[in-house]
């Protein structure tokens, strides 16, 4: 079994305001087993599967940790060229489209994560956030202008050597800062769970979330 089905059985069950012995009781098995489960002690057989993805409302590719969204879907770079009708009537290169469809991915994501920003009431957070992505692109920025040797890189105030730790440093100092504001106001901040993030936001939410599973691989290779 993935490592992260006992995750998300817990998540699953907590998100649905339930016990352990509640949810045992309707799955029908012992407690213990259960609790064998959520801790990844012990791994279910298929039957387990079918009737805990029924029960929570979710596919198994979610259970399973193969999809961040209930419904299984996964967003690929296959996925973003096959959605990609009006801009291929543009005529676009394959390498265009692919900017274009990443740049949506990009612009929806953030259009939830600020949408969530303004329900924390905590405008330090906001500044922060703001930090931080601003290094990204100011990194992302530099990366693609210094592609091209011919590209006079006294464009930047900042000299090229040590500049990649600098950007590092940078980010990590708005992000311990973030992490201040959000311990000093975290009672303020709204409960998000991931069905009502999925309801209110739609694809958008689907995008963020894909955004996050990537992330989470990414790291799991370090």
């Amino acid at each position: 079994m993935l490592n992260d089905f006992p995750r998300i059985l817990t998540l699953l069950r907590k998100e649905k305001g339930i016990s352990q012995k509640q949810a045992a009781e309707d799955l029908g098995l012992a407690q213990a087993l259960l609790s064998h489960y959520e801790k990844g002690k012990r791994e279910c057989g298929l039957e387990f599967l079918l009737k805990a993805a029924n029960y929570y409302n979710v596919s198994t590719d979610y259970l399973l940790g193969r999809s961040p969204v209930a419904n299984g879907a996964v967003i690929t770079h296959s996925t973003i060229e096959n959605a990609a009708a009006p801009e291929k009537a543009r005529n676009l290169s394959a390498d265009e489209l692919s900017a274009v469809f990443a740049k949506k991915l990009v612009n929806n994501s953030v259009d939830v994560i600020y949408s969530l920003l303004g329900k924390t009431k905590n405008p330090q957070l906001t500044d922060r956030i703001y930090d931080i992505f601003s290094c990204a692109i100011y990194r992302a920025f530099r990366l693609i202008y210094k592609s091209n040797p011919a590209n006079d890189m006294n464009m930047f105030k900042t000299p090229e050597e040590g500049v990649g730790q600098l950007i590092t440093a940078a980010e990590s100092v708005a992000a311990a800062k973030a992490e201040l504001s959000v311990s000093a106001h975290e009672t303020e901040a709204p409960v998000i769970k991931r069905a009502e993030l999925e309801g209110q936001y739609g694809k958008s939410a689907s995008v963020l979330l894909n955004m996050v599973m990537h992330c989470e691989k990414q790291m799991e290779k370090l």
